[in-house]
């Protein structure tokens, strides 16, 4: 038992970064020891371990796996997908009841759910990232050149910032953590959503001017933050922060940089050499039980393919939802024969946007796909729904849109439609092009304040307790021995 007088919240508590071949550098339980941090950072080739260590655990566990005490535990290994999916109206649990499905969720003690690991391993990121601006800044050393200082400085505020992004998105307030000295930050208090957003631009921004504007550090994997990266997120959380002049120059950049992006084929997309990819993560290949699979896949996809059970698919609304002709639908969502519950179900639907999963993984193998965290078709419709919003024409909003249907072999939507048309459109869009895709559903329905009105009225969501069900309680621990951090309301 952890005792008050020693008590370290718990998203300091458990920031570890793991490196490849080696054992843990951070563990926040006691300070880092100064000679031990002194001398990574004294080097280019220590201080480039660190950092790819925070790419590694932001997917990867200490065991090269994403499952630790569950199905997911790691923010950006799955989690996010998985519980916004869940959250949202896209996924539906077969074979037992979830309260993140039905959004009651009771808050326990201890590290009780999913949501405790994605709190927990979104500031172990943070963490990461901190002691890596840290160790760069107090580092003397002169074999840490000039040159790797700023660009490793400049992709651990992107990652912040990246991490920053999904803590407020499904919790609301939080601590900003900026320092890696866990004696500082050890009584934080929650800020504002607006600051945390202030924050995460002031990052985005430094990171932008400093990352490279190519893959060359990755031998041409988009496997590593580049200034791309920053100018994608930027321009989703000017969107979010009803910033649509600076969204629409953000999403431009990128949508006119046709060199190095461009819009894939439907079954090209989440491919390890996608040109619509802006920033991948890549998965520890040799894990023992996920292989080359990405998490998405492994638990998304039925083992056969086609005939195996299910145990969580597509909630019946979000496979109505995709016009006819729909390539996404023919491509993207495929079908199962045979499910674990209800015994009289006899189809089900899953999200095929993943290719490779239980019944077709290789420990070992080569990866086909990567973990896709940002990609070129959002920037079309972030600049589609800026431009409805004022910052644009009507006419260029509805060409935005029309890049991705004409991909998806739909038809044009006439420059005819009504303002309102227009904005419902874009909703659709978001819905079928991100659905089971790192909780953007659940973020879109929150951010448009449409969320009691679509998932209030679902039979398995009943009863709609209160608008307090679209943030997850923060960690019973943290309120619990820091009394300057209190509980979401509601819970």
């Amino acid at each position: 038992m952890i005792s008050k007088t020693k008590y370290i919240p718990l998203f300091l508590f458990v920031s570890i970064i793991f490196l490849p071949g080696c054992s843990k550098l951070v563990n926040i339980d006691e300070p880092v020891d100064r000679v031990t941090a002194e001398k990574l950072f004294s080097t280019d080739e220590g201080a480039r371990s660190a950092m790819a260590g925070v790419y590694s655990s932001m997917i990867n566990g200490p065991d090269g796996t994403n499952f630790i005490g569950g199905l997911f535990s790691l923010f950006a290994g799955g989690e996010s997908t998985y519980l916004g999916a869940l959250s949202a109206d896209e996924m539906v649990m077969g074979f037992s009841v979830s309260p993140y499905n039905t959004n009651h969720i009771v808050v326990g003690e201890g590290l009780t759910g999913p949501s405790d690991a994605l709190w927990a391993s979104a500031y172990a990121a943070v963490n990461g990232c901190n002691a890596v601006i840290d160790g760069i800044a107090a580092s003397t050393s002169a074999q840490l050149r000039q040159e790797t200082r700023t660009r490793l400085t400049a992709e651990a505020r992107f990652v912040r910032a990246f991490s920053y992004f999904y803590l407020i998105n499904f919790f609301g307030d939080v601590p900003l953590a900026l320092l890696s000295d866990p004696f500082q930050m050890r009584n934080l208090k929650r800020s504002p959503v607006n600051e945390v957003y202030d924050q995460i631009i002031k990052d985005l921004k430094a990171a932008q001017a400093d990352l490279p504007a190519d893959y060359a550090i990755s031998k041409g994997r988009r496997i590593r933050a580049t200034k791309w990266s920053a100018t994608a997120l930027l321009a989703r959380v000017y969107l979010y922060t009803g910033n649509y002049p600076g969204a629409v120059e953000q999403s431009t950049a990128l949508i006119n940089n046709t060199t190095l992006f461009g819009l894939e084929t439907m079954n090209s997309v989440f491919l390890t050499g996608s040109k619509e990819a802006i920033w991948q993560l890549q998965q520890n290949i040799n894990n023992s039980r996920g292989g080359n699979s990405t998490d998405e896949g492994y638990f998304f996809l039925p083992n056969p393919l086609n005939e195996g059970p299910i145990g969580i698919y597509m909630a019946s609304s979000l496979v109505n939802a995709f016009e006819s002709g729909d390539q996404r639908k023919n491509d993207w969502v495929g079908v199962t024969r045979f499910t674990l519950f209800p015994p009289d179900e006899t189809v089900a639907y899953y999200p095929y946007k993943y290719k490779t999963g239980t019944h077709n993984l290789e420990v070992g193998g080569a990866a086909a796909e990567y973990y896709m965290v940002l990609r070129l078709a959002e920037q079309y419709l972030i600049r589609a729904e800026a431009r409805a919003n004022g910052a644009g024409t009507h006419n260029d909003a509805i060409d935005d849109l029309n890049a991705l249907r004409n991909r998806a072999g739909l038809d044009d939507l006439p420059y005819s439609i009504a303002p309102d048309q227009l904005k419902a459109a874009i909703a659709q869009e978001w819905r079928i092009e991100y659905f089971c895709e790192w909780g953007h559903r659940w973020f879109n329905l929150k951010r448009t304040k449409t969320a009691r009105e679509v998932l209030s009225v679902i039979p398995y969501k009943q009863p709609w307790a209160g608008d307090h069900q679209l943030l997850y309680p923060v960690p019973p621990n943290d309120t619990l021995y820091n009394a300057a951090i209190h509980q979401n309301p509601g819970y």
